[in-house]
């Protein structure tokens, strides 16, 4: 059974390798400034587990109706989505070192909920059959650092591209204390919810191990 990740995301790529699943990537090429802001245009404003939901659905969305290597996509589609919430405010990729140094000042040594959402369909022969999707949470706490370690984190660029801009698999490792919840749900996806998600409609987790190439 393939699974086709629309991300382009390593940090979830490299997990669903770990846990046996050999992923599929395609570029969902979502606006998702955009697709919030025409959202809560219509709806009002997104509580984020609504948001990373939302996000999640429109990329898993984006890729139906693609070929890969000249044939449909025959299988499941996961789209996911991730922000840190912190005293109330979300918070996505930073993308500048001036934006990941702000939000460091804000969550040195505090906690904070990293939000995943999810997002599965069902597009088994070539055509869409069902789809269900759940956000995850988990609270973080991070350790306190000095401004010499915060500046040398955000020089190596990993923070600039991460929710909450950090990381729990990677550099950013030594800088958390504790994860409350699912330790996956801190990467990009909680594999999980993933799992519950996928049985919800009617495959098997097993079913999308690849462990030949792992």
């Amino acid at each position: 059974m393939r699974l086709y990740l629309a991300s382009t995301s390593p940090a979830r790529r490299q997990l669903l390798r770990q846990a046996g699943i050999e992923p599929l990537l395609l570029a969902p090429g979502v606006d998702e400034e955009a697709a919030v802001a025409e959202h809560e245009a219509e709806h009002g404003p997104l509580a984020p587990q609504e948001l990373v939901q939302l996000l999640a659905q429109r990329k898993a969305e984006a890729i139906i109706g693609r070929d890969v290597d000249g044939a449909p996509i025959d299988g499941l589609i996961l789209g996911g989505d991730s922000a840190f919430l912190v005293d109330g405010v979300l918070h996505g990729k930073p993308h500048r070192p001036d934006v990941a140094r702000e939000r460091w000042a804000g969550q040195n040594g505090r906690s904070g909920v990293l939000w995943s959402g999810h997002w599965v369909i069902d597009h088994r022969g070539g055509a869409v059959r069902g789809a269900v999707g759940r956000p995850a949470s988990a609270m973080v706490e991070f350790a306190r650092l000095d401004d010499a370690e915060i500046d040398a984190y955000i020089a190596t660029g990993e923070p600039l591209a991460v929710a909450g801009a950090f990381t729990v698999d990677s550099l950013g490792g030594p800088f958390i204390r504790s994860v409350d919840g699912d330790p996956s749900t801190v990467v990009g996806l909680s594999l999980s919810t993933l799992r519950d998600l996928v049985r919800e409609l009617g495959v098997a987790w097993i079913d999308l191990w690849d462990l030949g190439t792992n």
